[in-house]
């Protein structure tokens, strides 16, 4: 089975935006690269990587650590860069892709192998979600096939997730990973990442 992990990585001069209150542009920039570095790096678990780049800087670093590389033409949000990740790897023969963030200050290669090996066993159609530490979102996302449910990525989304699974039939799994539970969006995700490290 081809199992491909997708990381999607924003322009570093854009991302990490509510974080103001807490850092200067420079330190969000620095921070952004350092989490997709850490994301492209653990995504390596799987036999084929391909980073969706909000900028050709961010695609330079994914070409610098050796993963495949989609250019967006323009950023229109995570849901819209997960779709075009979605199609390259099906274009290319993908059975089941993990959607990973690239915002996850502890995320490790074992922490992937980890989900994709628990994933892989679990029979199509399935859904399997990576839940956020707080505000209900979702930090990865297992589809096998790579289309088995639509993308709701943003506030709730874990919830929106397991209705719309529900709803079509498909099997919707929850994975606890403390090394991917930690997105920094917010000031108060900063205090959590001091306090893990």
């Amino acid at each position: 089975m081809s199992i491909w992990v997708v990381v999607l990585v924003k322009d570093f001069d854009s991302a990490k935006q509510r974080l103001g209150p807490a850092l200067d542009p420079p330190q969000r920039r620095a921070l952004a690269r350092r989490n997709a570095s850490r994301a492209i790096r653990a995504a390596g678990a799987a036999e084929r990587r391909l980073v969706v780049a909000g900028s050709d800087e961010a695609a330079a670093l994914a070409t610098e650590l050796g993963a495949e590389v989609l250019v967006e033409p323009r950023q229109e949000g995570q849901n819209v860069a997960a779709q075009r990740g979605l199609a390259r790897a099906t274009e290319n023969g993908a059975d089941a892709v993990l959607l990973l963030s690239s915002d996850l200050p502890l995320v490790t290669k074992k922490s992937v192998r980890d989900l994709l090996r628990e994933a892989s066993r679990l029979a199509p159609p399935v859904a399997v979600a990576v839940p956020a530490t707080g505000r209900g979102g979702t930090n990865a996302l297992y589809l096998h096939p790579p289309h088995a449910i639509g993308l709701h990525f943003g506030a709730d989304s874990l919830a929106a997730f397991r209705r719309e699974a529900q709803g079509l039939g498909v099997r919707f799994e929850i994975h606890i990973s403390p090394a991917m539970a930690l997105d920094l969006d917010e000031p108060a995700d900063l205090a959590r990442l001091r306090r893990a490290v």
